[in-house]
């Protein structure tokens, strides 16, 4: 169970898909990215866009933005964009990696992507047509209780205002007056 988490933690979702990054497979399958992404290559016919595809560099800053995938420092990050591998792609890669360790592997990202389609089918449908009417009916409660706060805000700057005024009313007198002379 706890592989499955390791795995379900480096699942992102990119372009409205869960995917898995070369970078991440590779350190699983125990092999360079450099490595894996030759066999992949190697087995290209396999892999069509919607099983695989290369990362923007916006999607790629985005990602490791979020989640600080990146390290810092010489020779930890590829000068090329990632790879990014659908659940589609993930099983053809059974395909091609048969290594003991790569067979393992697979059958717990498999794990991994099950967990998270049963998680998303067991979450409750929701009603639209009475979810959209409590938010309309939420909204306009919230509309009038900052119209209400604004209100009272302007009341109290009217009433700030005005003590500020007399304050420095006061000051501009006090300021005015000559100061009493010391005895020297």
């Amino acid at each position: 169970m706890n592989d499955i988490l390791v795995i379900q933690s480096k699942i992102y979702e990119i372009r409205g898909v869960k995917v898995m990054i070369d970078k991440d497979l590779a350190e699983l399958y125990q092999v360079t990215t450099e490595n894996f992404n030759k066999a992949v290559k190697r087995n290209i016919k396999r892999f069509p866009p919607d099983f695989m595809f290369q990362l923007t560099k916006d999607e790629y800053d985005f990602l490791k933005f979020q989640n600080g995938i990146l390290k810092m420092g010489r020779g930890e990050h590829s000068k090329y964009l990632p790879y990014a591998f659908t659940e589609q792609g993930l099983a053809m890669l059974s395909g091609i990696l048969n290594s003991d360790i790569a067979i393992q592997t697979n059958i717990t990202i498999m794990r991994a992507f099950v967990s998270f389609r049963r998680m998303a089918t067991s979450l409750p449908i929701p009603d639209t047509h009475a979810d959209i009417t409590q938010l309309r009916k939420e909204f306009e409660e919230l509309k009038l209780d900052i119209e209400d706060i604004l209100h009272d805000q302007n009341d109290i700057n009217e009433s700030t205002r005005a003590q500020l005024d007399a304050i420095s009313t006061a000051l501009a007198e006090l300021q005015a007056k000559e100061p009493p002379q010391r005895p020297r």
